[in-house]
């Protein structure tokens, strides 16, 4: 499902800042994975690069068998809208549209009309929990809430990735339980594949498998189930 083969990513003159170092990882339909490091450990650019926000330097990099490379900004697009829902820790809503307008946004850019998005967006609210609210606008909702939204958005057009950029970075404990509660039943419910950037221990444990990034490369990964460790060797490869 996402497949990264010997990513490396540097910035500056002669490529000074490594911050991606022949990075390897597979992440198979269905699964959980979390990726998890300190500040600066290359934890957001991982991420840019998989949404086709940025390029590598070297190395490949696959979406459900589709290298990125091959794809020109128009399609990178095109597969952002298809196949990527994303949920960020600012929740990214947009301050002048209700809760079931931001939830609709994915599908009036692929194009649907404004009764079928709207219908579809109100079924996704219920499912969140969040129907009584789908008239408010994100001020006049809780950060819980507003994450609800931004959950409804990034599955309403049922992608099969789902990436996650601290999803509960901005949540109480007690809330961002909540969240992962909800993420967990909705991972049940559509089998989608799910990676999160994060640092709460609490987030990564949801997931089946951490990976930790340091300095650009993966130096551990824990299987949550087994709470066993293999090693240093790069995810996917055993």
């Amino acid at each position: 499902m996402i497949q990264m083969t010997n990513v490396s990513k540097t910035y500056g003159d002669q490529g000074t800042v490594k911050a991606l170092i022949n990075l390897s990882m597979v992440v198979e339909q269905g699964e959980r994975v979390a990726v998890m490091g300190p500040s600066g450990s290359g934890k957001s650019t991982l991420l840019n690069l998989i949404c086709g926000l940025d390029e590598p330097t070297s190395g490949s990099i696959k979406l459900e068998g589709v290298e990125l490379a091959s794809l020109d900004d128009d399609h990178r697009t095109r597969l952002r809208r298809e196949k990527l829902g994303m949920i960020f820790q600012t929740f990214n809503l947009l301050p002048t549209l209700t809760a079931i307008e931001n939830a609709a946004l994915p599908l009036r850019l692929q194009g649907l009309r404004k009764r079928e998005t709207e219908e579809r967006a109100m079924a996704m609210l219920d499912r969140v929990g969040l129907k009584i609210r789908a008239h408010h606008r994100p001020d006049e909702l809780s950060g819980g809430e507003r994450q609800r939204v931004a959950i409804a958005r990034a599955l309403i057009f049922r992608p099969p990735i789902l990436l996650g950029d601290e999803p509960t970075g901005n949540l109480d404990s007690a809330t961002g339980e909540e969240i992962l509660r909800l993420l967990d039943d909705l991972h049940r419910e559509y089998n989608n594949t799910i990676l999160l950037v994060t640092h709460n221990d609490l987030a990564a444990a949801f997931c089946d498998r951490i990976l930790t990034l340091r300095d650009g490369q993966f130096v551990k990964e824990t299987r949550t189930g087994r709470n066993e460790q293999v090693g240093t060797a790069p995810a996917g490869e055993k």
